[in-house]
C-alpha cells in the first residue's frame, strides 16, 4: 500500500473539487480502491499503486483543463478520465478563457487580422475607434503568452493623460494616483484571471502596470509589453517606449485617433509613429473600423453619428 501527497499549487482547489466537493466525490467513485483525502491546496491519498498512478494522471489532466479553461464540470471529468476529448476541447480559435470559463476569440475579421499579426510579427500597431476589441484582445494574446510560457511577464502601459476634464489633486500614495488611469487594464485582467491568482502575479512582477513615464531607462525581455491608448502620446515619449524593447518581447500598441486628448499644439506620437515605421519588416500595422466594433450595438451608431458630423464640418 502506498501514500502520496498532491499539491495543487497553481489553481484554486476549489474548482477542482466543486461545490460541497462533487467534483471529488465523482473522482473518488472512479477509483475505489483508493482513500482520498483533501485539505486546503493537498490531495492525501492511500492505496493501490497502479491505481495511484492513473488517479495522479487524472488529477494532472483535470489541472490543465482548469489552468486552460478556468473551469470544469462534472461532464468534463468524467470524460477526461475516460480519455475522450472535452466539449471545451472542440472549439476551435479560442485565445483564452474568461474567468467564468467563456471563450475569448475574434469577433470580426480584423480582430482575426490582429492575432495573426501578433503571431507573425515582434511589433504590432493595432489602431481604431472605441469598442473594437484593441485592448482587450491584446490583453488575451499576453496572457495566452504567458500560460504557454513563450514569455515570463506582461508589461501593461498607458500615458496618465486626463480625457477632457481636469481631476485636479489625487490622494494616496503613488499607486493610487496612478491606478484610476490603468484600471481598464485591470478590467481585462480581472475577466482572464482568477482573483487570488492575478493578485499574486502582480505581487512578483510577472504581471506589471505602470504609466508611460516609468519605462525610461529599462530594458524589456521575456515580455508581452502593450502601450495601450498611444495616440495620447508625445513623439519623444512613443520612441522612448518603442526603444525599450529587449530580447524575446513581442509589443503591441493600440489606439484611437479619434480620441486624442493632448493639447492642440502638441503633435500624437501614435500619428508620427505609424508615418515613419510602416512597412518595416517585423512591424505589422493592423486598422479596425467600426464594423469591428463588439460593445452595445448603440456604440457603433454613435461612432457613425460622429464621423458623419466630422464630415460636415469639414
Amino acid at each position: 500500500m502506498t501514500e502520496k501527497h498532491i499539491v495543487l499549487e497553481d489553481i484554486d482547489p476549489m474548482m477542482l473539487y466543486g461545490v460541497g466537493n462533487g467534483h471529488l466525490q465523482i473522482i473518488k467513485s472512479l477509483y475505489p480502491k483508493l482513500r482520498v483525502v483533501a485539505r486546503g491546496n493537498v490531495i492525501r491519498v492511500l492505496g493501490d499503486t497502479d491505481e495511484m498512478e492513473r488517479f495522479e494522471a487524472c488529477i494532472e489532466q483535470i489541472r490543465q483543463h482548469v489552468l486552460k479553461y478556468n473551469t470544469v464540470s462534472e461532464e468534463d471529468i468524467i470524460d477526461i478520465v475516460n480519455g475522450r476529448q472535452t466539449k471545451a476541447d472542440a472549439v476551435k480559435g479560442v485565445v483564452v478563457y474568461s474567468i467564468s470559463g467563456r471563450p475569448i476569440k475574434n469577433r470580426s475579421e480584423n480582430q482575426q487580422r490582429l492575432i495573426e499579426a501578433f503571431e507573425q510579427n515582434d511589433m504590432v500597431f493595432a489602431v481604431g475607434p472605441a469598442g473594437t476589441g484593441k485592448t482587450y484582445l491584446s490583453i488575451a494574446l499576453a496572457v495566452k503568452a504567458l500560460k504557454e510560457k513563450t514569455a515570463k511577464k506582461i508589461i501593461l502601459s498607458r500615458p496618465a493623460v486626463e480625457a477632457g476634464e481636469k481631476l485636479g489633486f489625487l490622494p494616496g500614495d503613488m499607486k493610487d494616483k496612478i491606478d484610476p488611469y490603468l484600471q481598464p487594464l485591470y478590467d481585462a485582467l480581472e475577466d482572464m484571471l482568477p482573483q487570488v491568482k492575478l493578485q499574486d502575479m502582480m505581487e512578483k512582477h510577472v504581471i506589471q502596470i505602470a504609466p508611460l513615464a516609468f519605462m525610461r531607462g529599462r530594458t524589456l525581455n521575456d515580455a508581452v509589453v502593450i502601450l495601450d491608448e498611444a495616440q495620447n502620446t508625445t513623439p519623444q515619449q512613443i520612441r522612448m517606449f518603442l526603444t525599450r524593447m529587449g530580447w524575446n518581447t513581442k509589443m503591441i500598441i493600440t489606439g484611437d485617433m479619434t480620441q486624442i486628448d493632448l493639447p492642440h499644439s502638441q503633435k500624437s506620437g501614435l500619428v508620427e509613429a505609424l508615418r515613419i515605421l510602416t512597412g518595416i519588416e517585423g512591424i505589422g500595422v493592423v486598422e479596425l473600423t467600426k464594423k469591428d466594433i463588439v460593445r452595445h450595438r448603440l456604440v457603433t451608431r454613435i461612432v457613425q453619428a460622429y464621423e458623419a458630423d466630422e464630415k460636415r464640418e469639414k
